[in-house]
């Protein structure tokens, strides 16, 4: 019955279309088609007797029929044309001509947003519009800083360190530790940081700060917050694009280097004497080429490895402690930031970490204490990024802006005291001690090494490190670094004249940032302005209050964006994408319902990327729009003439419950990143579920491929492959979790095979590898078989 009522309605459907929209377009092209026929026709015809005639555009000559052929022809006289030929020719032409203006007809019927080159240019142009609009104008100055004139001859007044060893630990932010009792975990532990909370792994730091032999911070990295554009911050002292972060991925990438751009590591080398060795993360040998004496890299992609990725960087520590012919080391862990990717910050892995990276800690420090040359060492430990609460980073949330920076060196002793620590978590914030922003690295170093602030530095010296010298050397080294910042105001805004501006008794009344700007550099040209009549404490706080507003106004143009480009832009990718959708609005949209659903979809869709919280949390819109659409297919009831109305309900109740598991399987975005969920929570906890839920994905995937990977195969070789493929797949995955993950294999160790367990990984790997190349031969032997015996009898029968 309801078989029969379908094929009488798409019947009478199929008709209605014929009749009313088929019909009447072929109708059409035919009348078009035969009008253009017809004036081709009344066109005259060529005379035989003329010599020549001009038809259609073209010049038909007369010709001679050659000697060899005019045995074979029929008798014609000379000079005439061969009039069967012509009409060849001429018909030939005419279906040419016929094929182009039936092309050209279906081209006008065709919408003209369908046309590709069209939107295809109009698609590069909104993209091409919006970037140009989006990385805004950054100031650069070339070439390298040279000291300016000072109260000490050109030069500041003694550094207290003469080499540095900067030790970058990728992701090094707070912990929330997970705490373990047989396979029960803690869904709500006490949140703590990497390095200042009692739950942390770094005891001898935390030991070096109550000494006073560390100075702790939190240095606030500004988004994005990814290795290579914080390296580029640390570095120069300047504030990344977003265009950073395109390049931070490219492997091969050799644009973004800083060789020719001001750097610290530059002013380092550049030094008497001076000699760089970097060991660890690659990014740093992209940056600097041809930069470091000695290095080794490690590559940042292999998320799985742990322990690895920096044994090869601690092998080559004792080496060049020993050594005497570098003034800076570099040294970049990444096995922090892969247990936070792979595992989150609540990993059982994550202390054991910290531990490890706390013994290098301990190792450096020890050296420095006992090697003669390197008791003018300065050790700066930090994060180059934090984490969020799933273990990623990139973004802005307060987690991954945080990471830590601690100044370690035994000469700290005679200006710091020490500090308490560890401390207890600040309710609602992730800064301990004092914040500072990370582009203040650089002219700190500057400062305490000796060697000029890099030319597009924004940093300012953090002042608690000032302590090392007098009040007027202090105003010396902030007066450095002003008129540094002040180099690149001027790069940035041309028009402005701080000389000219009105000064102001308080400037909190200023009416603008050119105006507040005016207003601190006049205080600090009336206190700076004659040598030795200088009132240094007020000088080193209107030197402090000016470099920290001209920083805070030239970090905000670096997100100083084109509205009207960006506008533009977006229009443009709006209409072509409103057109595309008209285009084919017939055979996407079947009925009136969906149409009007799928419209109230995408606009809500473009109308959420316009918000940041909105993006982070993008899939919550999936899961209500298939909530909705759901509901909606439930109270349409579309299809009750297949189904019984009874299990409408039910089936709409069914969907909507796997939905929800599909919701809690995995959280995902800033807000509820970290939360317990099915696959972090419940599965780590029922190890026997999980690989139950794993044998029966690997059997359904076996059970595909016995049925349609082989087709020409019997099923019992097909079934022999597949099964093959599955267990060597399955042996992997075995071996793999027991390396990464071992605690997911309680409970399961008996019912797990002792080779599985055993085979190395590599073995394993090139085991699944080949037999997917067995099984992907086996599949495509029919095509390359008849493709080889094809050719040959084709070449057999030439």
């Amino acid at each position: 019955m309801a078989k029969g009522l379908r094929s009488s309605r798409n019947k009478t459907n199929n008709s209605k279309l014929r009749s009313n929209v088929f019909g009447p377009a072929e109708t059409a092209r035919k009348e078009r088609l035969s009008a253009k026929l017809i004036e081709l026709a009344s066109k005259p015809q060529p005379n035989p007797e003329q010599g020549t005639k001009m038809t259609d555009g073209e010049k038909v000559t007369t010709q001679e029929v050659p000697e060899e052929l005019e045995a074979h022809s029929p008798a014609r006289e000379e000079g005439t044309l061969f009039v069967d030929e012509y009409y060849k020719l001429r018909l030939e032409g005419l279906t040419r001509l016929t094929a182009t203006i039936e092309m050209s007809i279906d081209q006008a019927d065709r919408p003209s947003s369908t046309r590709e080159p069209s939107s295809s240019r109009e698609r590069k142009e909104a993209i091409l519009i919006f970037a140009t609009g989006f990385f805004p104008y950054k100031p650069f100055i070339p070439g390298r800083a040279t000291f300016q004139d000072s109260q000490y001859g050109g030069q500041l007044a003694s550094a207290p360190f003469d080499k540095v060893i900067f030790m970058v630990v990728d992701a090094l932010r707070r912990l929330t530790p997970i705490l373990h009792r047989r396979r029960s975990i803690t869904l709500k532990p006490l949140r703590s940081d990497f390095v200042y909370s009692n739950n942390s792994g770094f005891q001898f730091t935390q030991a070096l700060i109550r000494s006073g032999a560390a100075m702790p911070f939190t240095a606030h990295a500004t988004s994005p917050t990814i290795t290579m554009p914080r390296v580029k911050a640390i570095t120069t002292g300047s504030i990344p694009s977003f265009l950073d972060v395109i390049l931070n991925f490219a492997e091969s990438d050799k644009t973004s280097n800083l060789a020719s751009q001001d750097t610290w590591l530059g002013q380092l080398k550049g030094m008497r004497g001076g000699k760089l060795v970097m060991y660890g993360d690659d990014t740093w040998l992209k940056l600097f080429p041809n930069t470091f004496s000695r290095v080794d890299g490690t590559s940042s992609f292999f998320v799985s490895d742990f322990t690895e990725v920096d044994n090869n960087v601690t092998r080559n520590i004792p080496s060049e402690l020993k050594r005497s012919d570098w003034n800076g080391m570099i040294i970049h862990y990444l096995g922090l930031d892969h247990i936070g990717h792979k595992s989150g910050p609540r990993s059982p892995h994550m202390v054991p970490k910290q531990s490890e990276m706390d013994g290098i800690v301990k190792q450096i420090y020890t050296s420095i204490e006992t090697e003669e040359h390197l008791h003018s060492t300065l050790f700066v430990l930090c994060g180059d990024h934090g984490m969020n609460d799933a273990g990623n980073h990139g973004g802005s949330a307060e987690g991954e802006t945080s990471p830590a920076l601690v100044f370690i060196s035994p000469k700290l002793q005679s200006i710091s005291k020490g500090s308490e620590c560890p401390l207890a978590l600040p309710e609602s914030t992730f800064s301990y001690y004092t914040t500072v922003e990370q582009s203040d690295i650089a002219p700190t170093l500057a400062g305490l090494l000796g060697f000029p602030i890099p030319l597009n530095n924004l940093g300012v010296f953090i002042s608690d490190l000032l302590d090392f010298w007098d009040e007027h050397v202090k105003v010396d080294l902030l007066l450095q670094n002003a008129r540094q910042i002040l180099s690149i105001v001027h790069e940035a805004f041309p028009a402005l004249s701080l000389s000219e501006a009105k000064p102001l008794d308080d400037c909190a009344l200023a009416q603008s940032a050119e105006e507040t700007l005016s207003c601190h550099w006049s205080k600090v040209t009336s206190l700076v302005d004659v040598h030795g009549q200088t009132d240094a404490a007020a000088a080193v706080d209107a030197l402090t209050q000016f470099s920290k507003h001209a920083q805070h106004i030239m970090s905000s143009t670096a997100s100083n964006y084109n509205l009207p480009r960006l506008g533009v832009g977006i229009g443009l990718a709006a209409l072509t994408t409103v057109a595309g959708i008209a285009a084919v609005s017939t055979a996407l949209f079947e009925t009136q319902a969906t149409s009007l659903w799928a419209s109230l979809v995408f606009i809500a869709y473009g109308i959420m990327m316009f918000a940041s919280s909105y993006v982070e949390e993008e899939q919550h819109f999936w899961y209500w729009a298939s909530s909705g659409w759901l509901g909606w297919l439930s109270l349409k009831r579309r299809n009750a003439v297949t189904l019984p109305t009874s299990l409408d309900p039910w089936c709409a109740a069914l969907l909507l419950v796997l939905l929800r598991i599909v919701r809690v399987w995995n959280q995902t975005g800033q807000k509820h990143a970290g939360e317990p969920d099915i696959a972090r929570t419940v599965l780590p906890a029922h190890t026997v579920l999980l690989w139950l839920l794993v044998l029966v994905t690997y059997l359904d995937i076996i059970q595909r491929l016995s049925r349609t990977a082989v087709p020409w195969a019997s099923r019992h070789l097909a079934t022999a492959a597949s099964l093959a493929l599955g267990i060597a797949a399955l042996g992997f995955k075995v071996a793999f979790t027991k390396a990464d993950a071992p605690e997911l294999l309680e409970g399961i160790g008996g019912f797990v095979p002792r080779p599985m367990e055993e085979s190395s990984l590599v073995g394993q790997a090139r085991a699944v590898f080949s037999s997917i190349a067995i099984m992907g031969l086996l599949t495509s032997f029919p095509a390359i078989w008849q493709r080889i015996w094809g050719g040959q009898q084709t070449k057999g029968s030439d």
